[in-house]
């Protein structure tokens, strides 16, 4: 084990990733020359050379088509849009291709690409740069959506995504990269997609947190206990499709309560979907509605101040499970 931030992490995946199969190659815009918007991919064109780490012009939906016939001729495209927002000017793409081929080919044809980007806010970039769309993406057929909240799961859930066969969403939190964390040195090291982990046992409560929202809510749980008493079991979904949804509902049905937080939009989102499922399958377990913690519903402002007060804080998150314990729901 090493002590290694997020952004370090997810560049030593990619680096054992190549070394491990010469069909994976980088793609993307400044990720060669600049060594990439966020320095994820520092030193990687002097190793691997520009045929393997290709910077690209800025064109979203052309270098995600070819990343998309590059996979389906038998490639491994590990292709990086500079930020989440961008990635709305690539959705013919993802959408009715890399999405959808697979099945229009009954089968005979996979798109094993990922495509990583960075989504978040904390960095003062305004509505252009700073949003999460997990829940947009999570909607689509065919994709699978990776949110790795530690340096680890950034290394071991990016290697995983690399080798599975289908198109993949990799959202990395943009305040998360200089985070560091210890990071197994094993080449073979992964996370299995579809494995929540628990970062804190409770009985009272369950929080759910989604990407960085995981560690918030780990930090609200500690002052949850320290100034109320009140233990809250914290899950990282990790990946959410495929979701553990079993993990989840083993909690809620001890806690018989669950809190889920998100930076996404309060219509339709991510927390919109988890309510969905607790209820339909662990109804009967709740002593309280689900409640939601969820980004303000507007564009993201870019002043600092009004930032902070459009996405989840620690305090928000502890009003919520304090409304949730007493058999009120907070509303987003």
């Amino acid at each position: 084990m090493a002590e290694m931030r997020y952004r370090e992490a997810l560049g030593q995946a990619l680096a054992e990733e190549m070394e491990r199969d010469e069909t994976v190659f980088l793609m993307g815009e400044d990720i060669g020359v600049f060594n990439g918007a966020f320095k994820v991919t520092n030193g990687l064109l002097e190793r691997f050379g520009e045929k393997r780490v290709r910077d690209t012009p800025i064109s979203e939906n052309s270098f995600t088509g070819v990343g998309v016939g590059a996979a389906m001729t038998g490639l491994r495209p590990v292709v990086e849009i500079m930020t989440v927002n961008f990635s709305l000017l690539a959705l013919d793409q993802v959408i009715n291709h890399a999405a959808a081929i697979h099945y229009m080919f009954g089968g005979q044809a996979t798109v094993p690409m990922v495509l990583r980007m960075p989504g978040g806010a904390g960095n003062q970039l305004g509505p252009t740069h700073s949003h999460s769309f997990e829940a947009f993406y999570l909607q689509v057929p065919g994709l699978l959506v990776a949110a790795p909240s530690t340096p680890a799961d950034a290394k071991g859930l990016l290697k995983t995504a690399i080798r599975d066969d289908n198109p993949v969403i990799f959202i990395e939190h943009e305040s998360l990269y200089g985070t560091r964390g210890e990071v197994p040195g094993d080449p073979d090291f992964t996370v299995p997609f579809g494995v929540a982990a628990v970062r804190r046992r409770g009985d009272d409560v369950t929080v759910v947190g989604v990407s960085r929202m995981a560690i918030t809510a780990e930090k609200a749980a500690g002052r949850l206990a320290a100034e109320h008493g009140i233990e809250a079991e914290v899950i990282d979904p990790r990946t959410l499709r495929p979701l553990d949804l079993d993990t989840i509902l083993e909690s809620v049905r001890r806690t018989n309560r669950c809190v889920v937080v998100e930076e996404g939009w309060p219509h339709g989102g991510v927390g919109a979907n988890l309510a969905a499922l607790i209820q339909e399958q662990a109804f009967d377990w709740l002593d309280a509605p689900v409640a939601r913690v969820t980004g303000a519903d507007l564009p993201m402002p870019y002043a600092r101040n009004l930032e902070q007060l459009s996405f989840p804080q620690e305090q928000d998150v502890v009003d919520a499970v304090l409304a949730t314990a007493g058999g009120e729901v907070a509303t987003p």
